[in-house]
């Protein structure tokens, strides 16, 4: 099983000056995070794309370049390539360079968005929501596959037979879908025999264990064997020492994440009694000791058959120690157990 960490790049007001923080101080934050995860031995790091003014980072496989000069092993995605607005061409010459640069390490995670801001910014019609996305993976996928491309859509100018540059080093990128939790999109990946990540963001983790059965048996009725419908799942993620340290130092955190920051603004009030639940041992939250955590991971994995688990690291205006001992400790106590309990050397 392999365990990383995420970062959607979130800019947090600072309490002394009342100001969003500094994109470029936020930016080199995550790539020192990146980089310490790649030295504690993790296996992935993922980035997400977004473009509004709270979020540092609008094109994810940028700052990934930089973090794969300084590191080695890692494995380095977005989380995710919000394919609907982008440009499937360019798309995949951004993360086959970047596959060039990381010596094979470079992944994409495709997905649709929950936010709007970038439709209204490339001119996409949110009317078109779903027949912009199957378009785009269509050809993304045809890329995938092939050097020399011919395709034609409503939403982008046709190719004919035209040469893609540059090929990635792996035979072919890895690709994953994100899901937010709707059948059609996992019926989409399971139909294609697509990897899906699936973000848990609040909720009963048992909830999701139809969707993903879903996922699979459509898979395996289009004649994908079961080794290709691989799992991932992501949620919020904070380790501590103990589980009282872990839930005291995360709430006001986790709080300040969520809450709407706009009058009528999307987002939601955290009280005291929804954040226990949510960390309880079938919540969405990934928080607690790392016994707790080495628990939770691998109930999850017996429910639903998880293949890889990313901890959304760093959130709400989280310290920079926090983070840093968060990924310390799931280098160092979590992993190792749940490799020995999930056979991975």
């Amino acid at each position: 099983m392999e365990l990383g960490i995420l970062s959607l790049s979130d800019l947090q007001t600072d309490p002394a000056t009342g100001k969003l923080r500094d994109a470029g101080a936020r930016t080199r934050e995550i790539v020192f995070y990146a980089v310490a995860a790649d030295q504690a031995g993790l296996d992935v790091f993922a980035l997400g794309e977004h473009h509004s003014p709270d979020f540092a980072v609008a094109n994810p496989a940028i700052p990934l370049a930089a973090i794969a000069q300084a590191t080695e092993n890692i494995r380095l995605t977005s989380a995710v390539s919000v394919l609907s607005t982008l440009d499937p061409v360019r798309l995949h010459q951004d993360f086959s360079s970047l596959d060039l640069l990381s010596n094979s390490r470079a992944e994409i995670i495709a997905g649709r968005s929950a936010f709007l801001e970038a439709f209204t910014l490339f001119g996409i019609d949110p009317a078109d929501y779903d027949d912009v996305f199957t378009q785009k993976l269509d050809l993304l996928l045809a890329i995938r596959a092939s050097e020399h491309v011919t395709w034609s859509g409503r939403h982008r100018p046709a190719l004919d037979h035209l040469p893609i540059p540059p090929r990635p080093q792996q035979d072919k990128l890895p690709l994953w879908l994100g899901v937010g939790g709707t059948p059609a999109s996992a019926e989409r990946a399971g139909r294609l025999g697509l990897p899906m990540v699936l973000g848990l963001i609040g909720g009963d983790l048992r909830s999701v264990r139809p969707l993903v059965e879903h996922y699979r048996a459509v898979g395996q009725a289009a004649g994908h064997v079961p080794d290709t419908l691989r799992l991932g799942l992501t949620s919020h993620f904070y380790v501590g020492k103990t589980s009282q340290d872990a839930r005291r130092d995360l709430y006001p955190h986790y709080r300040e994440y969520l809450r709407p920051k706009t009058p009528g603004g999307r987002g939601w009030l955290v009280a005291p009694d929804h954040f226990q639940a949510v960390s309880s041992p079938f919540g969405a939250l990934m928080t607690g000791s790392p016994q707790e955590v080495i628990d939770k991971i691998l109930t999850e994995r017996e429910i639903l058959g998880t293949d890889r688990f990313m901890g959304q690291i760093d959130f709400g205006g989280m310290p920079a120690h926090m983070v840093n001992d968060s990924i310390e400790l799931l280098a160092t106590e979590v992993a190792p157990t749940i490799r020995k309990e999930t056979g991975r050397h």
